[in-house]
């Protein structure tokens, strides 16, 4: 089988691998699509070389068909199309004894830590593992983990029908953020300085601001009837954001934090106080915001096929990935593994 692993320096080499027949309580993959995400990004850039500990296989961003099981695997059979959750907890400690296995203390992220799924061939546990009907694409498979956060991130803020949430940053996450809150009845609003992505956002029924040219305070004092944001997703990373995510949002208002600040930032903690406020870290998903990211896609609510920006084959991954770098236009390019 074929496998494409990174070397550093923004480029990848295809290698010929063994596929890994599975263990007692795994199942062995034939990798349909694999997405490019914003991690997967960071790593391209060499951002993360000291984690990553090039050559390896990442990706995990995945659709697949179940080729092999194990001999203790009874939820899964052979020509099952499936997803991966790509995280593997270590049961012992204790965020895993409190119930949070996702958030882990010894987490390895599958893709990162770990061998991901850039091969033809992958061999994972099977607990990981979460199936697609019938009529969820391979394709749109592959997206099933990013919208799993935009899940995790919309109920870990407790969003609600009626009230107001802004999204700050409008790149693939920040948009499925904006889809799964208004699927829950909650208006919307992205605040993006890319028109391409405002754009994106507005062609999906979203209410955009573009930070750069209006007053966001003004903008959502307006919106909101002198309230502020009931809900702030910060989203972009950057410190202007965290400056301005307390003064947007309402007295008592909940501001979720999912992007990764690389470097500290000052959080007005006067705003928390004077208002109340309420600030909530959001990191990966759990199985439920899989089983409800699927379901939202099988039942038609949201649809993911807008956001696949191109389909490349396993042999032209670099050229995938540069065609990502750098570009406010791309949403989420897909790799097909299989021949």
């Amino acid at each position: 089988m074929t496998a494409a692993q990174y070397i550093g320096n923004k480029s990848f080499e295809l290698v010929n691998g063994t596929s890994i027949s599975p263990g007692a309580n795994e199942v062995r993959l034939d990798v349909g699509f694999v997405g490019i995400c914003g991690t997967d990004m960071h790593i391209y850039r060499g951002a993360m070389d000291q984690r990553v500990c090039p050559p390896r296989v990442i990706g995990h961003e995945m659709s697949g068909i179940v080729a092999e099981i194990g001999s203790q695997v009874q939820s899964l059979k052979i020509g099952d199309h499936v997803v991966v959750r790509p995280l593997d907890h270590c049961g012992d400690c204790p965020a895993c004894n409190a119930g949070h296995s996702h958030i882990c203390h010894n987490l390895k992220f599958m893709g990162i830590d770990t061998p991901g799924a850039l091969q033809q061939s992958w061999t994972v546990k099977a607990h990981t593992v979460h199936k697609l009907p019938d009529n969820v694409s391979m394709k749109q498979g592959a997206l099933i983990e990013p919208l799993a956060v935009a899940c995790h991130d919309v109920a870990r803020a407790r969003l609600t029908a009626g009230e107001k949430a802004v999204v700050l940053g409008g790149g693939p996450i920040g948009q499925l953020i904006a889809q799964v809150g208004k699927c829950t009845g909650a208006d919307i609003l992205i605040s993006e300085v890319s028109d391409v992505r405002r754009k994106f956002a507005e062609d999906n029924g979203i209410l955009t601001t573009n930070p750069l040219a209006e007053d966001i305070e003004s903008k959502i004092h307006a919106w909101t009837g002198g309230k502020g944001a009931d809900v702030v997703f910060e989203v972009t990373g950057v410190a202007g954001a965290v400056e301005s995510m307390t003064k947007i949002a309402a007295t008592r208002g909940r501001i979720c934090v999912v992007a990764i600040h690389p470097s500290d930032c000052p959080v007005n903690l006067f705003d928390f106080f004077w208002k109340e406020l309420e600030m909530l870290g959001a990191r990966v998903y759990q199985a439920s915001d899989f089983e409800q990211a699927i379901d939202m896609v099988a039942n038609g609510v949201i649809d993911l096929k807008p956001f696949i920006t191109s389909v490349s084959s396993l042999s032209n991954v670099d050229q995938a990935f540069a065609s990502m770098d750098g570009n406010p236009a791309g949403m989420k390019a897909i790799i097909q593994c299989q021949s």
